[in-house]
């Protein structure tokens, strides 16, 4: 299977199983809980996560300036930032796209569960340019 079928794939199941989360739970829960949730729901598909792995973030010279923590890495390719709030906001994008950076990682779902209505924005960072898909 080439590499983007195999993460658009992975993709798909994290869409069904947020889809099925927030059916189940529905919207006012805190973040903590859909970011449960969503883990426990893919390693029951046998798909691996790793829930708020650290992430170093170093200047081009090499100085570290300091760590973050993202909140699942999927396969050890995909960065889902979940929220819980209102609405997306560029801020939001922001966020995932500076994660996505710092980690050297290409594909990331931006997911929030806190709106009637589940919203899931997939992002794509190639090697020069910043990209939605």
């Amino acid at each position: 299977m080439a590499q983007k079928d195999f993460i658009f794939q992975i993709c798909d199941e994290v869409r069904e199983c947020s889809f099925e989360l927030h059916k189940f739970l529905r919207h006012g829960h805190k973040e903590k809980i859909y970011e449960n949730g969503l883990a426990n729901r893919l390693r029951h598909r046998g798909i691996e996560v790793v829930q708020q792995p650290s992430l170093s973030v170093f200047d081009d010279d090499g100085t570290l300036l300091g760590d973050l923590d993202l909140d699942m890495l999927v396969v050890g390719k995909l960065v889902i930032e979940l929220k819980a709030v209102k609405t997306i906001l560029n801020e939001h994008i922001s966020q995932l796209l500076g994660y996505l950076r710092a980690s050297r990682k290409e594909h990331g779902l931006l997911i929030n569960f806190g709106s009637p209505i589940l919203q899931i924005k997939k992002y794509a960072l190639s090697q020069d340019l910043d990209s939605e898909s």
